[in-house]
């Protein structure tokens, strides 16, 4: 009796240093965060989620603007963790594709054109305090791509015109051709 007695809080020690060592996957370190399809990313302002990913030639009647480009459909879910409402816009997040030229990356098509589903996130809207939003964004990339990264930058208003950036998060994914 006396062995269990002392084993007891050894193992319940150890079970809680295990707990400490998790997933680090969603949050900032050293003013990068990264993860994978599925994976929250944690934020100064929200969290979000890339839940799913494909590739297509058309979405709802909207084909690539730009020759031997294809389309990226993400949907992705922002949720609102801070203490106030906050403005939000779809071109807070950009893709990255696997190209490393400086000019490897998009924003989605509304920066171009209107939206053209009513399942696409709003080009612009008001995120309320604890509000989870799903929809989708849509992507030009080029043909022949099939790994991405969708990325958010934190910005704050310090008063300059530039304000100061903060931690910059990326989720990495393939996407499959939709078939």
């Amino acid at each position: 009796m006396k062995r269990w007695s002392l084993l007891c809080p050894i193992a319940v020690l150890c079970l809680a240093l295990l707990a400490g060592c998790g997933d680090k996957a969603g949050y900032a370190e050293d003013g990068y965060g990264e993860g994978r399809m599925g994976d929250t990313m944690h934020t100064y302002f929200f969290d979000y989620t890339v839940n799913s990913a494909y590739l297509c030639g058309e979405f709802e009647g909207y084909a690539p603007v730009q020759p031997d480009y294809q389309l990226l459909v993400a949907e992705v879910t922002v949720k609102n963790t801070g203490r106030e409402s906050i403005p939000m816009y779809d071109t807070d997040f950009q893709v990255q594709w696997s190209d490393t030229s400086e000019d490897a990356y998009d924003y989605p098509i509304t920066l171009y054109a209107d939206a053209v589903s009513d399942a696409q996130l709003p080009t612009e809207y008001e995120l309320a305090v604890n509000e989870e939003r799903t929809g989708l964004l849509v992507y030009e990339v080029p043909n022949g791509e099939k790994d991405f990264s969708i990325s958010y930058l934190e910005l704050f208003d310090d008063g300059t015109e530039e304000g100061e950036e903060g931690d910059l998060f990326y989720v990495y994914f393939t996407a499959e051709e939709q078939a």
